[in-house]
């Protein structure tokens, strides 16, 4: 299909010598298909749509990472014009090719410069999977921040974020220099697992049918890679969780605490204060006390919205 074709270049985007941009962007059909002479990665963050690069469309949802390279021909586009009820918000973090070639100094993995040089050099075609474990959002979320928010140390913080995205991808295409054990592999996705249901009611026989690995020796492999035993890295998931909500949301503490697995809230109160030497009531008004003065600290950014 031949359709006009717009070159967006990295000139109009990276300043102050910083090779990088992330920007939140809300598509629409205005923006027109376009390539580009930068590195693009994306997050799709809120919502449905449809992505159009070369002569296919993908169809785009919440939680899908894309990479697209130099040169190609592609766009964004939402469900329906009504983006106010049918939106495509999308992060976007765009990087120049020379600055692998600085973050590549730091690589020490054949692997993992091998993938640089050929994202570098244009080797890599698109491609697109979706984020499993949520790492990816929470490292898009860190680069938009910090790119929005910019302090002392900034570009150092987003260049060090760029590179565990990197390495995330390279591992996300499998293209790893060295492929770890197979049972690394798996004990690290039964890690996830517990991420993800930690407020399911779990235990180590549960995981050990599962895995097809006896009680005793996942008891052993979580204390070789966790340095805890499975209950306590459960109880530290959990816990970490409940900070996650009490900082986040206005869940009353007896929700929170069912939420992430405790149905006795004098059990969960009593865990609370032993891991984070508080309790939830005092973490919740420290953590808002502290949030109150960072919104008054911080500038006015309605300007670059």
């Amino acid at each position: 299909m031949n359709r006009p074709v717009e070159t967006y270049r990295g000139e109009h985007f990276f300043g102050q010598n910083l090779l990088l941009f992330v920007n939140r962007n809300n598509e629409d059909f205005l923006n027109p298909y376009h390539n580009h002479d930068f590195i693009e990665c994306t997050y799709i963050a809120e919502g449905t749509g449809f992505h159009h690069i070369g002569d296919s469309v993908h169809k785009v949802r919440k939680g899908h990472v894309l990479f697209i390279p130099i040169g190609q021909p592609h766009v964004f586009r939402p469900v329906s014009p009504n983006i106010a009820r049918n939106p495509l918000s999308v992060y976007n973090c765009v990087f120049s090719p020379q600055l692998l070639r600085k973050l590549g100094a730091f690589a020490t993995d054949y692997g993992l410069l091998r993938f640089l040089r050929e994202m570098e050099d244009g080797q890599l075609p698109p491609f697109a999977f979706t984020d499993a474990n949520d790492e990816y959002e929470k490292l898009f979320l860190a680069l938009h921040r910090e790119f929005m928010l910019r302090q002392s140390g900034s570009a150092d913080y987003m260049h060090a974020l760029l590179l565990q995205l990197l390495v995330l991808l390279q591992r996300s295409m499998g293209q790893t220099g060295a492929q770890p054990p197979p049972k690394q592999t798996a004990f690290g996705e039964l890690l996830h697992y517990l991420d993800r249901h930690c407020g399911q009611e779990l235990t180590l026989a549960q995981l050990a049918e599962a895995s097809r690995w006896s009680e005793r020796h996942l008891q052993r492999l979580f204390r070789r890679h966790t340095g805890q035993s499975f209950l306590r890295c459960l109880q530290n998931i959990r816990i970490r969780k409940s900070q996650e909500l009490l900082r986040g949301s206005q869940l009353k503490i007896g929700a929170i605490a069912e939420t992430v697995g405790y149905k006795d809230i004098h059990s969960f109160n009593s865990l609370f204060k032993r891991c984070t030497g508080m309790t939830p009531g005092a973490y919740r008004k420290e953590a808002s006390a502290g949030a109150a003065l960072r919104d008054k600290e911080e500038p006015d950014l309605s300007c670059l919205r």
